[in-house]
């Protein structure tokens, strides 16, 4: 009786079938180019899902807690175009630890500025965040005056290139790298699952999605809640931020606009709730991931590229579907308790 609960329960979440899906596309590009499954081929996959990985661990804990967030690629490029343009015009020339305190500050003010207006006057996330995308990106353009860095500091840029190892296919003799920005994303996944499911603050914002009131009758500060929530999420994006302009050796002010679609796609197809308080960032992560192998692998199988967005949009629509369908069963199910409850 148990195993079959296990079972029900295993079969009853997203993430079992997001698995199956990933496993049966990576076989189906390897079987079709037989070069999936290389070493240089996995690290270079690996090198790709770095920022989209950071971007979706912030946005995982947005929609957990009940809300969306559609300014992070904004706020990413702003606290990173003005952490290197502030140290190339102060000649800066050390290590890149300065450059991550000073984005992560930046990250964490406009991540407040978010946290007051949604947390402390209760607006909706999804609006503000539509909101301060603008005044990011227009604080960028209009006061910072900017434009393309083809030089970034020298730590920044040692940071980029190096690499924890060297992967290579020896059939082709092609070699890959793996970044050492890859490490951020590990220590961003793992002190954000020990924070999630080790701390009340993470309970909190999963009860806080679950049910705002609920949440507060338990004992949880919402409004506060939701501010360093959104100061963390700041923080986080603004390191993505970072780590694209190290690993891009160039700080474009335009090119991380736009991602927040794919990445929200990626969380809410990993199995985490459209209306918040449930989900796990595993299947955020394997979501992200498998947007990921899309993206990058679709030439190994002959299909060209101009398809990507086609094949994209499908996975938006299988994700956010299975996530409604969830939020349907489990309202059914609810009110069949109700019922049989009444009935005694």
């Amino acid at each position: 009786m148990n195993t079959k609960k296990a079972i029900r329960k295993l079969t009853g979440r997203n993430e079992f079938y997001i698995s199956l899906v990933f496993l049966a596309l990576c076989l189906l590009i390897e079987i079709r180019s037989g070069q999936f499954f290389t070493p240089n081929n996995i690290v270079d996959l690996l090198s790709a899902l770095v920022v989209p990985g950071i971007f979706a661990i912030s946005e995982f804990m947005v929609i957990v807690s009940g809300g969306f967030d559609v300014s992070f690629p904004a706020l990413a490029s702003l606290s990173s175009y003005a952490t290197t343009k502030l140290l190339l015009d102060a000649d800066y020339t050390g290590g890149v630890w300065l450059p991550i305190l000073i984005a992560l500050g930046i990250g964490a003010l406009l991540g407040a500025f978010n946290g007051v207006f949604i947390g402390y006057f209760e607006l909706p996330a999804m609006i503000v965040t539509l909101g301060s995308a603008s005044v990011f990106k227009g604080f960028m353009q209009g006061t910072l005056n900017s434009k393309q860095l083809a030089v970034i500091p020298e730590g920044m840029r040692e940071f980029g290139t190096s690499a924890l190892f060297i992967a290579k296919n020896n059939e082709s003799g092609l070699t890959s790298r793996m970044p050492t920005t890859f490490l951020a994303l590990v220590i961003v996944l793992v002190f954000s699952y020990i924070l999630l499911n080790r701390t009340m603050f993470g309970r909190g914002i999963y009860a806080i999605g679950g049910n705002p009131v609920s949440a507060h009758r338990a004992g949880f500060n919402v409004k506060r809640t939701r501010f360093f929530m959104f100061v963390f999420v700041g923080m986080i994006s603004a390191l993505a931020g970072l780590c694209r302009v190290c690993m891009m050796q160039q700080m474009h002010p335009t090119n991380m606009l736009g991602m927040e679609m794919n990445i929200i796609a990626g969380v809410v197809l990993g199995g985490t709730a459209i209306v918040g308080g449930s989900g796990t960032l595993f299947g955020c992560m394997l979501g992200t991931a498998l947007i990921v192998v899309v993206e990058n692998s679709m030439i190994l199988i002959g299909i060209p590229t101009v398809w990507k967005d086609v094949f994209v949009g499908a996975l938006i629509v299988l994700g956010t579907g299975l996530s409604a369908m969830q939020v349907t069963r489990a309202r059914k199910a609810g009110l069949r308790n109700l019922k049989k409850e009444a009935v005694k």
